[in-house]
């Protein structure tokens, strides 16, 4: 299906996550060691919407962790703060919230039931735990009535399940609607999958058309203003929530509020302009970590950020072990400003991997009814 621009001047959003008038309709999904204060800022700077910070461990954050304290940092003028959390213990999850509440944290909570990562879900978390409706519930509820005195709004994001025997997302769009949340945003993929192969654009129209009280939003193989446009037609959803695409162009964000505005979708920027992003981005990771850590974390996005453009392989090395912002002016100096934008740097970015089994507690199978408490599930989850 072709997607249709709107007319200029026109809205698409009404997208609206409790208080919060969301426009465009577009969220920032929150990525581990990715989505920090330097990197949210960065994206803000090129367009409106709302952006997440990295995930936050619930036991971590009411144990003090210095480590999730630290992440815990948002800029002064970035409003709504939003926080997405992990967990499942409902009291903990209660007690969390209650804290961020107390604390004026932030202003709005994303619940993370999405993470395929084995160490998660070997505990019972992330994408596995959907599957226990009555837990899921327990622990949706208990965080929305802890966030309700003070008006923070709470949101839920899922895959679509643990894998296609085990498909969970239209319960839980139906629990979390039922318990409360503002919003669900939804992975088109299962837990199987992890990033691999392609998003099911069908199962976000499937909840979509269950959701019928709050907005849904859709996340899954968005690496263009034209997937987002093109994905509300298919699906209906309210909103896109924007993950790997943004790796290494954050003027995607710019691209998003073009589209949605009706407004023609500027170029992809010259190298020269790029060579400009990553300046500012490795400025606004110094202001955030210093230097030295800045440039470091600097290193895993210059991968994306030159990705196919016509730079040799000794230039890209020396951009990889870059330590300094000295360094980094004089690398970004051998640059050709006037390069445009390649082909071959379109279409999905980031890890992709491998599909593969999902490692669950033994027995979790067994009673999707069960709603205890896998035994020490938070108990590695010291920080983030």
């Amino acid at each position: 299906m072709t997607a249709t621009l709107p007319a200029p001047g026109e809205t698409t959003s009404g997208l609206r996550i409790g208080p919060y008038e969301v426009d465009p309709p577009v969220v920032l999904a929150p990525m581990a060691g990715i989505t920090n204060i330097a990197f949210r800022r960065l994206c803000r700077e090129y367009g409106a919407g709302l952006y997440v910070c990295e995930m936050i461990t619930s036991r971590a954050l009411v144990e003090r962790h210095p480590k999730t304290l630290r992440m815990v940092a948002f800029d002064a003028d970035e409003s709504p703060r939003s926080m997405q959390l992990y967990g499942v213990d409902p009291d903990t999850m209660r007690e969390a919230v209650r804290m961020i509440v107390d604390e004026n944290l932030a202003d709005h909570i994303d619940m993370n039931f999405g993470c395929p990562v084995p160490k998660v879900t070997r505990k019972g978390g992330g994408s596995a735990l959907p599957y226990k409706r009555r837990l899921f519930g327990e622990i949706v509820d208990a965080a929305v009535r802890a966030a309700e005195p003070a008006g923070v709004p709470v949101t839920v994001k899922f895959r679509v399940g643990i894998d296609d025997e085990h498909v969970t997302c239209t319960d839980a769009g139906r629990i979390a609607e039922d318990k409360g949340a503002s919003a669900v945003a939804l992975h088109g993929r299962t837990a199987a999958q992890r990033y691999s192969g392609h998003a099911d654009w069908s199962a976000i129209r499937a909840l979509k058309q269950t959701v019928r009280s709050i907005p849904v939003l859709g996340n899954g193989d968005i690496f263009s203003a034209g997937d987002a446009l093109r994905m509300k037609a298919e699906t209906g959803c309210d909103g896109v929530v924007v993950g790997r695409g943004c790796l290494g162009r954050p003027w995607l964000f710019r691209d998003l509020q073009a589209a949605f505005a009706g407004e023609p979708v500027p170029e992809g920027p010259k190298l020269g302009e790029v060579a400009h992003v990553i300046r500012r981005h490795a400025e606004l990771l110094t202001d955030h970590m210093g230097e030295h850590s800045g440039l470091r974390d600097l290193r895993k996005h210059l991968t994306q950020y030159l990705r196919g453009f016509p730079v040799g392989s000794e230039l890209r090395k020396r951009f990889g072990l870059v330590s300094g912002l000295g360094e980094l002016d004089d690398l970004l100096a051998e640059l050709d400003p006037d390069v445009p934008f390649p082909d071959e740097a379109e279409g999905p970015r980031g890890r992709q991997g491998s599909a593969g089994k999902v490692v669950l507690p033994e027995g979790w199978l067994d009673d999707p009814e069960d709603a205890s408490v896998p035994a020490d599930a938070e108990m590695d989850h010291n920080g983030g």
